[in-house]
């Protein structure tokens, strides 16, 4: 039996304005976030695609896996986590066939560990016209 697809951001999500770039430096203990799949540097991808996102924790912390947020960088913002909770682990996010629309794709991940530091970092999928 073929697994279902999963709808990560419909097309009139992606046609919502692109909301402001925030970036925030500067030195955390909290976990890490790391995207493995795709590829952050790979372009024009052909859907649907496998998301894996990593959590690194930090200091013999554990991830809280309840306060992962996937939140679609738009004006307004999409919250994508009820999405993919069903993906969301301690080690990571593992979603398989995710669809998205063609374009580039902003989705900030935000995980806390279990002494509530947090990490919010900005994944980028590229799909093709």
């Amino acid at each position: 039996m073929a697994q279902a697809q999963l709808q990560l951001i419909t097309p009139d999500e992606a046609k919502l304005p692109n909301a402001a770039q925030v970036t925030t430096r500067g030195v955390t203990r909290g976990p890490g976030v790391k995207q493995v799949s795709p590829d952050p540097a790979a372009k024009g991808l052909k859907g649907p695609v496998d998301l894996k996102i990593a959590f690194e924790p930090r200091g013999g912390a554990k991830i809280d896996a309840d306060s992962v947020t996937l939140t679609y960088m738009k004006t307004p913002a999409v919250d994508l986590t009820s999405r993919v909770k069903s993906g969301i682990k301690a080690d990571g996010i593992d979603v398989s066939k995710a669809t998205l629309p063609p374009g580039d794709h902003q989705i900030r991940v935000t995980v806390k560990d279990s002494e509530g530091r947090q990490t919010s970092q900005t994944v980028s999928i590229n799909v093709a016209n």
